[in-house]
């Protein structure tokens, strides 16, 4: 067995769809769990609350898979639970 047969394969990419924070949404060839739209040619782009201006570096809007939820998701639900009068 050579070394090439033991390596496997690298499956093929699939479209997926990615939503920004304003509700946009692209299918695109990717296995990245997040991506940075850097185009920002969106008419609400300039004053969107979801651009992020990094200090020296180009501006962006974080894309993220539309079937995965929100990294923050959990702490905000820990949040919800332990605001006053939730009951909790």
């Amino acid at each position: 067995m050579t070394r090439n047969e033991r390596l496997s394969p690298t499956p093929a990419l699939t479209a997926r769809a990615y939503r920004a924070g304003c509700g946009q949404q692209w299918t695109l060839p990717s296995r990245e769990p997040d991506l940075a739209y850097t185009g920002l040619e969106l008419a609400a782009c300039p004053v969107c609350p979801h651009r992020v201006e990094p200090g020296g570096a180009a501006a962006f809007c974080t894309l993220r898979p539309v079937s995965v939820a929100h990294p923050f998701a959990g702490l905000r639900a820990l949040l919800e639970r332990a605001a006053p009068g939730s009951g909790n």
